[in-house]
């Protein structure tokens, strides 16, 4: 079986999505697939490049003319697939539901060849809350059901049967064991315990939440302390407003530390210093309640227990972890401190717990319904 797994972005590779997407094709060639990978860079030169299994098959230009292509022209992709007998595409939604997204597809599926579209959040209209971000969405949302109708599926993490009057495969993010290491001891927290939040951070992650239960925990002057490690960039000035502006007033930059974006061992020492990991706290911001976020399974995979507030279906009642209350309230660090020294579970029940959440057998799930197996 060939297939092809399309994004419209590049890698970074201190990217969450990033490293998802690697695990992702990966557990296809566990499954047996023959899959090349093809996604658009932007060079040092500034030109667009459309590159399949490390081959430039496009050079789309540099300037505001590249940009304009690389949103418009994927003739190539098309061209490359003739007579080498692709029997599916997996595509990873950007939000550009289009007409050259949708000729795209539509010759695609002239070809014969099975098509699925991964929508990672959904809903996610509410993600977009500028003025000029909903006119960028505006071309997305007056094409996406008539792209969602050239695919067979849509694969979601959310409950959706549905999306955008099409049917859905529904999984779970997955997690690539051999890529992430089990938390090798644990920390002496008699005298402090370590919080870890990693993402590229927006408003739905709700970390202010976290610095507000923070401040309100320290006004106590108490003796035990909760250090909470933040890695990766704030994403925007409502971010920055919300997470920079309370540390400074209330003083807590001593017990909240922002890294940035790492990867590689500097990310694999904070983890092992972290005893408590912090998923996301305001996914009620942007509308939704249903979501299975790539973070969790990696807190679980770890061996790390953690929080977090929407509803994930396959972690909301195991023992290692604590559901906040999805709405604006201060996180309560003393119920924090006491959830961490309840859980009895080493990090290799923790991990052993969830070996079905791996991305080969979810995977396995979409080529299976794709090709009526299931």
């Amino acid at each position: 079986m060939k297939g092809l797994f399309l994004i419209f972005h590049g890698f970074e590779e201190y990217n969450g999505i990033s490293k998802k997407i690697r695990y992702q094709v990966s557990a296809l060639r566990e499954c047996g697939v023959d899959v090349s990978l093809c996604w658009i860079i932007v060079d040092e030169h500034d030109h667009r490049k459309i590159i399949l299994d490390d081959r430039v098959i496009a050079d789309l230009g540099a300037g505001r003319l590249g940009a304009i292509r690389k949103r418009t022209q994927y003739g190539s992709i098309v061209k490359a697939m003739e007579g080498k007998g692709y029997d599916f595409v997996y595509c990873r939604s950007f939000h550009n539901a289009n007409p050259f997204t949708i000729s795209l597809f539509s010759k695609i599926k002239k070809m014969g060849v099975k098509a699925v579209m991964e929508i990672p959040t959904y809903p996610y209209d509410s993600e977009y809350i500028t003025f000029k971000m909903k006119c960028e969405r505006a071309m997305d949302r007056c094409f996406r059901h008539k792209l969602a109708m050239l695919f067979d599926y849509i694969v979601t993490f959310s409950n959706y049967d549905t999306i955008f009057g099409q049917k859905t495969i529904r999984i779970s993010n997955g997690i690539d064991f051999s890529a992430i290491p089990l938390k090798a001891h644990l920390n002496d927290t008699s005298k402090s315990l370590s919080l870890i939040g990693v993402a590229e951070v927006h408003y739905w992650h709700g970390f202010d939440r976290l610095i507000a239960g923070l401040a309100e925990y320290y006004r106590s002057n108490p003796e035990y302390k909760v250090y909470f490690h933040i890695v990766g960039n704030l994403t925007g000035e409502r971010e920055k407003q919300e997470i920079l502006t309370p540390i400074e007033s209330e003083h807590l930059n001593e017990y909240v530390i922002l890294h940035g974006a790492m990867y590689g061992e500097e990310l694999e020492e904070v983890f092992d210093s972290a005893d408590l990991g912090i998923g996301s706290l305001g996914r009620h911001r942007s509308g939704i309640k249903y979501i299975k976020p790539l973070k969790n399974r990696e807190y679980a995979a770890r061996g790390i227990p953690f929080i977090f507030s929407e509803t994930d279906e396959d972690f909301d009642n195991r023992p290692f972890v604590l559901k906040e209350p999805a709405d604006e309230s201060p996180i309560n660090i003393q119920a924090l401190i006491d959830f961490y020294r309840s859980v009895k579970l080493t990090p290799a029940q923790i991990r052993d717990s969830i070996k079905e959440l791996s991305w080969k057998h979810q995977m396995q799930i979409v080529i299976d319904t794709l090709f009526g197996k299931k």
